[in-house]
């Protein structure tokens, strides 16, 4: 894997040297990150955030002669949350093919990776199995597809908080227009106050209906002339 600029990446801390932080980048060599890009702020004591063998998402701010230079604190609460939904797919599926295939798992992993990434293949093995005999022979495919049926993720959950005020004589009539929908699980709080849940087999995929939901309520509150806040 070539790193860029701005990718976000696994990491794992090694050392904290002075006021540098080494970290192993996930299965491709080694970054380094300064104290001032761990937190915003002051930073008091430094394993408050980090510590060796602790694992971490960074952002690539520079490479500078093929090595990497980190920041934790620039990365996204949804950048985190993709980074480890995709390392829990890769660990589930190594895994998995560790309790059929024991000793020849490395051997199959490596070939899977020259078409696919593993978080990739588990989604794709688990909408269409027959991918899996591609790698193996019948027996453990079988065995494999059982297994992947069992195993079948939970939905990931996205929820917002919005308020919504109107003056308008119908107001109450038009907020329960508003947000009248399908796509996701609207409840009231009180006080002008509303959760919105969406649900997805992914954060990524979650996350974007739900900006997506987002964006249709404020243009539509505010062709209304109500109020419209987005509270978390």
């Amino acid at each position: 894997m070539n790193f860029e600029e701005d990718d976000i990446v696994l990491c794992t801390v090694k050392r904290i040297e002075k006021t540098t932080v080494f970290l192993e980048i996930e299965e491709n060599g080694e970054g380094s990150m300064n104290f001032s890009e761990v937190s915003p702020g002051r930073i008091r004591n430094i394993r408050d955030f980090i510590a060796p063998n602790k694992k971490v998402v960074c952002k690539i701010l520079k490479i500078r002669k093929g090595h990497p230079e980190l920041s934790l604190r620039r990365v996204t609460t949804k950048e985190k949350e993709e980074v480890l939904e995709k390392h829990k797919k890769k660990t589930i599926l190594k895994n998995i093919l560790k309790t059929i295939l024991k000793e020849k798992t490395e051997k199959v992993i490596e070939e899977i990776k020259k078409d696919y990434e593993l978080y990739e293949f588990l989604d794709n093995a688990r909408e269409n199995p027959e991918l899996i005999r591609d790698f193996v022979n019948d027996a453990e495919a079988k065995e494999l597809e059982k297994i992947l049926k069992e195993k079948r993720e939970k939905e990931k959950e996205v929820r917002k908080i919005i308020i919504i005020k109107s003056k308008s004589s119908s107001g109450i009539e038009e907020i329960k227009e508003l947000l009248d929908r399908k796509d996701s699980e609207i409840s009231y709080l009180g006080s002008s106050k509303f959760s919105i849940t969406v649900k997805s087999k992914e954060y990524k995929s979650a996350n974007l209906k739900m900006e997506k939901i987002i964006g249709e309520i404020k243009s539509k509150a505010k062709s209304l002339k109500m109020f419209f806040e987005v509270k978390s």
